[in-house]
């Protein structure tokens, strides 16, 4: 059976949580395990659940220092980087 350990949490992007603090949302901590006896790793990304006045899925992975867009929404199917995420969410601001 396959076993993992949570070696990292990941906690959610601050400058996002100013942006969103006036939406209904949920949010779910990422984590990176290891898959035990190996050296593989598996990364569960910290998931913003916005549900008003708009729905969007917003994941953020942790990403190395050769990406530089580690926000992903699942809506657009499209990869941004903290500008832009925030741009977009401050078009939906009543």
């Amino acid at each position: 059976m396959l076993g993992f350990k949570t070696i990292q949490s990941l906690k959610p992007n601050t400058e996002i949580l100013e942006v969103i603090k006036d939406y209904k949302y949920k949010i779910k901590n990422g984590k990176i395990k290891n898959l035990l006896h190996t050296n593989l790793q598996v990364i569960e990304p910290t998931e913003y659940l916005i549900t008003y006045p708009t729905t969007l899925t917003i994941l953020e992975y942790k990403v190395n220092e050769i990406s530089s867009k580690p926000f992903y929404i699942k809506e657009h199917k499209q990869k941004y980087n903290i500008k832009e995420i925030k741009q977009i969410l401050n078009k939906f601001k009543m």
